[in-house]
């Protein structure tokens, strides 16, 4: 096993809430009160991180996942050296580079080119490296064109651009990137996920916090999920990641929907997305199967009745229409049925509405391809959505009453 590069051992942070003394004279202001007898002003603990422990190796990414004021960007801090534990240990292992916030280390006054030195130096480059890597450093950014501009007049975009491309040269043994990759855009976002793949390949370690699930998944093996300032899992990122969604309870289906319909003889009773063997009101995840289920009922028998269950991808696209197979009978009786389909995992992560079509030859008893909108929560490789075309048997069975 790959010596460790990062070291937590119960690590604790704790922050005071409450008044501060920020000017010399709120400092003899509250001397004097103190002075007087007042009672001081409340006081808060805030812990941050508690008893956090975990192990990063040489080569090894790491992402790290949870809700705002979860704890993850002070577990970068740490690294950073910007702010130290309260409790326990961390040990880091080799030259860290963080890329924390855009234009960190760099004077608005100074000029691209003038804080390229500047930040290459603080960051620990020498001279030599700074001149050897300029020209990379500058291509890489984009920003050639306006380097020998004061940074003050970038914008968010052009400092993050600098920024990074100043760290990814910097070559550390430990890169630490919170969420503000953000802020680039698609094509720059492209080129820094690539030179972080490039610096793991190289054995370099790299710890990424970022709400982007489907980057996280396509950069690190394995991720931590902090909750609360604790660790709640550490492991595969794909199963990390499902647990993460499955308690965040962002999928918007929660079994299904009461959708009365008539139309003829047809009246709809329930439409129902649910996952499949599992319990109604788990999350739909991208790569489980799934089933769509349609209580209807009929007021007299319909000769050559057929059922269509359609979902309409996240493009507005329609991306599965399915029929009872031709060989069902010709005649249903008066009763109630369910139509059911099992869908395997093919439809793209994102929003999604469940719909039906009910008819025959001679009349459409009931068109509603949008009655119920659900959620396909999980990380999406496909560019863009397709056209599902299956053939999967849709299956009409009577309905208890």
């Amino acid at each position: 096993m790959s010596e460790a590069r990062i070291r937590f051992e119960n690590v604790g942070k704790r922050y005071v809430l409450g008044e501060r003394s920020t000017t010399a004279r709120e400092a003899v202001s509250a001397l004097a009160r103190r002075a007087r007898g007042a009672a001081p002003s409340p006081r808060t603990d805030l812990w941050s991180l508690r008893d956090v422990d975990f192990t990063v190796s040489s080569g090894e990414s790491l992402g790290i996942v949870g809700r705002n004021g979860a704890g993850k960007s002070t577990i970068l801090r740490i690294l950073a050296r910007i702010t130290t534990p309260t409790t326990g240990t961390s040990r880091t292992r080799g030259r860290v580079a963080a890329l924390l916030e855009v234009g960190t280390g760099f004077h608005p006054e100074l000029t691209g080119r003038e804080n390229v030195a500047l930040n290459g130096a603080i960051l620990g480059m020498s001279r030599r490296d700074i001149r050897s890597r300029f020209d990379s450093i500058v291509d890489f950014s984009g920003v050639e064109r306006f380097i020998d501009t004061p940074v003050k007049r970038y914008s968010s975009g052009m400092y993050l651009r600098l920024a990074f491309a100043v760290a990814a040269h910097l070559e550390p043994d430990i890169l630490v990137v919170d969420e503000i990759l953000a802020v680039g855009d698609a094509e720059f976002q492209r080129k820094c996920l690539g030179r972080m793949a490039e610096a793991e390949a190289e054995g370099r370690t790299i710890v990424f916090v970022s709400h982007d699930l489907q980057t996280l998944e396509r950069l690190c093996e394995r991720t931590l999920w902090m909750d609360a300032g604790r660790v709640r899992d550490d492991g595969d990122t794909r199963s990390v990641i499902r647990s993460y969604l499955a308690s965040s309870q962002v999928a918007a289906t929660q079994g299904g929907a009461d959708a009365v319909v008539r139309g003829g003889p047809v009246s709809v009773r329930r439409l129902r997305v649910t996952p499949a063997d599992r319990p109604a009101g788990s999350v739909l995840m991208r790569d489980e199967p799934m089933d769509l289920a349609l209580d209807f009922d009929l007021s007299e028998p319909v000769h050559e009745l057929n059922v269509a269950l359609i979902v309409t991808g996240p493009s507005g696209a329609r991306v599965l229409d399915e029929l009872l197979p031709n060989t069902e009978v010709r005649r249903r009786d008066e009763g109630a049925y369910t139509a059911s389909l099992r869908v395997p995992p093919v439809l793209t992560a994102g929003e999604h509405v469940a719909g039906l079509w009910i008819g025959n030859r001679d009349a459409d008893y009931i068109d509603e391809p949008s009655l119920l909108p659900f959620t396909v929560e999980g990380i999406d490789r496909r560019r863009s959505p397709r056209v599902v075309a299956l053939d999967l048997p849709v299956r009409l069975e009577p309905r208890a009453t």
